[in-house]
């Protein structure tokens, strides 16, 4: 079990949107190119978020896309489950088929099937307690901390560099 690139770039792509969208509509062109994620795998994920409404998106001269709910009404498991991205750690996909039936039995649920599917619910719990707001802020605070680390770093390699020397003054002739 594990989170798959499409449910990763996903949730990357829209904290790239939320950060930008001030300024107008996004361009997945842009998103493509700070987030080193191929364009036409952003048109898929952009397609299958705008099916359901977590995008919109304005054609033309100065188009992209923008939020189409307030970030903090937006969950990363919305934007996970908009991807089709399956968060399942049950080996038989929730099917309760998960034992082989080799004993001559039917199959049905393996003897951890609950312990894993209490971890999808978990899971899935955890995931809709973060708001894309909440990922936004988090980003900005580093944003704010890096700035804040390359003023200081900056102003260190000022400090170092010694003043001009003073010319001495010429005497008089």
């Amino acid at each position: 079990m594990r989170l798959t690139t499409k449910g990763r770039f996903a949730v990357t792509a829209m904290i790239d949107l939320a950060l930008r969208q001030h300024a107008g509509p996004v361009t997945l062109a842009a998103i493509s190119q700070r987030q080193n994620i191929s364009l036409s795998y952003l048109e898929q994920l952009f397609g299958k978020l705008r099916r359901h409404e977590l995008v919109e998106s304005m054609r033309g001269p100065g188009g992209g896309y923008s939020l189409a709910r307030l970030a903090r009404n937006v969950t990363v498991a919305d934007i996970i489950f908009a991807v089709d991205e399956p968060l399942d750690a049950t080996s038989c996909g929730g099917k309760n088929d998960c034992s082989s039936g080799h004993d001559g039995k039917a199959p049905g649920k393996c003897m951890t099937h609950e312990l894993w599917a209490t971890l999808n619910r978990k899971m899935v719990d955890y995931l809709d307690s973060v708001s894309l707001q909440d990922l936004v802020d988090q980003q900005r605070v580093r944003q704010l901390q890096e700035a804040t680390r390359q003023a200081g770093a900056a102003a260190v390699r000022v400090d170092r560099v010694s003043p001009p020397q003073e010319r001495p003054a010429r005497a008089a002739a």
